[in-house]
């Protein structure tokens, strides 16, 4: 369904949910992440996709979209699908006033029970404020929050370190 149809959708354990579209605050910080992500890994075992990519996460029986997802190494995708990638290694969320909550919860622990994922970058778009997670064992992850422009986000999992200010850039805030 969803290769013949403008609208995405969600597949949540059985329901096919329509998903929201997004605003220009929320576009600009994903482009912005996804442009650095693609800059510093140029030449690189990665892949980074924005917006459009479909997530499969089995354990859950969740088809997901997300904002920005990084792949190391050789993609996967899932069985019988040539749009539905399965090891993420870093995801990034830009939360909206309907997401924030399922982003922060139900779909990080979610995304918690895939092998390859390792940080997760949850990102305001209504004020400078990143929540950064990272794995340092199967069931132990280092939280950090950053709200100042100045503030440096440094990823563990893949050599990346970003400011807000570019994450932010020309984002107006209302």
């Amino acid at each position: 369904m969803e290769i013949n149809i403008p609208e995405r959708h969600e597949y949540l354990k059985g329901e096919i949910v329509l998903m929201a579209g997004g605003t220009p605050n929320h576009n600009r910080i994903a482009g912005n992440l996804y442009a650095n992500l693609n800059l510093a890994c140029k030449h690189k075992p990665y892949d980074i996709f924005i917006a459009d990519q479909r997530l499969w996460i089995p354990e859950k029986r969740i088809a997901t979209y997300l904002d920005v997802l990084l792949v190391s190494g050789e993609l996967q995708l899932q069985k019988g699908r040539k749009d539905t990638i399965t090891n993420p290694l870093m995801i990034a969320e830009v939360l909206s006033v309907s997401t924030r909550n399922y982003d922060k919860d139900e779909k990080f622990a979610a995304y918690r029970t895939i092998s390859s994922f390792q940080e997760y970058l949850l990102i305001d778009q209504y004020t400078n404020h990143v929540e950064h997670y990272y794995k340092t064992a199967p069931t132990s992850w280092v939280f950090s929050e950053y709200d100042n422009l100045g503030d440096i986000i440094s990823f563990h999992s893949f050599a990346l370190q970003i400011s807000l200010a570019e994450l932010y850039d020309k984002v107006k805030f209302s």
